[in-house]
């Protein structure tokens, strides 16, 4: 292994002290440390007291209970709601979502979905 001793920068922990590149992290089973840019070889004492934790964070089943449904009889919204007749059912309230799939120079298209019948339509503004 490369001495630290020669190096050229003062670095951090995690960083090669011969190019100031980021070191690739150790996955357990390397017991030696090559630098992507440099290609040089340090042993793992290259982090020095490094330490690397990851913390999962799962939802309660309480996050997935279903709403109740509002006294008209709507179903769930899947967005803002506009009054716009919906040409299935004639009901007068649909939800909508926008997405910029065309070039940057030109409009949105927006989605439709009716509350009632869930019925979809799109429209390019």
């Amino acid at each position: 292994m490369e001495r630290k001793s020669n190096s050229c920068f003062i670095t951090a922990p995690g960083f090669c002290p011969d190019c100031g590149s980021i070191l690739p992290l150790l996955d357990g089973r390397k017991t030696v440390v090559t630098c992507y840019a440099c290609k040089r070889k340090w042993d793992p004492e290259i982090f020095g007291d490094m330490e690397m934790t990851c913390t999962i964070n799962f939802n309660s089943k309480d996050t997935y209970a279903s709403v109740k449904e509002a006294d008209d009889s709507e179903d769930e919204a899947d967005g803002p709601i506009v009054e716009r007749s919906c040409p299935q059912c004639q009901n007068d309230k649909m939800s909508y979502a926008t997405l910029q799939l065309r070039s940057a120079d030109e409009g949105q298209t927006v989605f439709y979905t009716c509350t009632k019948c869930k019925h979809k339509e799109t429209e390019n503004s």
